[in-house]
């Protein structure tokens, strides 16, 4: 039995390109941006800073911090200086093995699409046997 399509072998590993290590929590534009300045500074950063770091408004900085502090990632606490309220934000340990766990599977991806990119540049005209436009 001859098929008239290209026979294409699978990756020698079945879940080659799952990449389990992409955490959900911290896989969003937004969360990328607060982790990677908090593990710029191993103190912590004022909610101000981070807001004005990443380009966020208060609710939106406030969600997604919400949602690290629930995971277990960060680290939240609240004081004062001079009679202002402070937001101090932070890595906890657990949230820096984590993120740094995050970024090893981003490099693996990374390194998987870096061979191909080239030859992806310009647009590839449809395989043998196939008719239309891509969608």
């Amino acid at each position: 039995m001859s098929s008239r399509f290209p026979v294409r072998t699978l990756p020698t590993k079945p879940g080659r390109f799952a990449y389990e290590g992409l955490d959900r929590a911290l896989h969003e534009r937004a969360r990328l941006g607060i982790l990677t300045a908090l593990l710029a500074c191993r103190d912590g950063r004022l909610f101000s800073d981070l807001k004005q770091l990443c380009g966020l408004t208060d609710g939106n900085l406030s969600r997604h911090l919400e949602v690290l502090h629930r995971t277990g990632v960060v680290e939240i606490w609240k004081g004062f200086d001079r009679h202002r309220p402070q937001t101090l934000c932070r890595l906890s340990a657990e949230g820096s093995r984590r993120f740094v766990a995050y970024l090893q599977e981003l490099r693996h991806v990374c390194r998987d699409a870096a061979p191909h990119m080239a030859r992806r540049a310009r647009p590839a005209s449809p395989p043998k046997g196939f008719t239309g436009r891509a969608r």
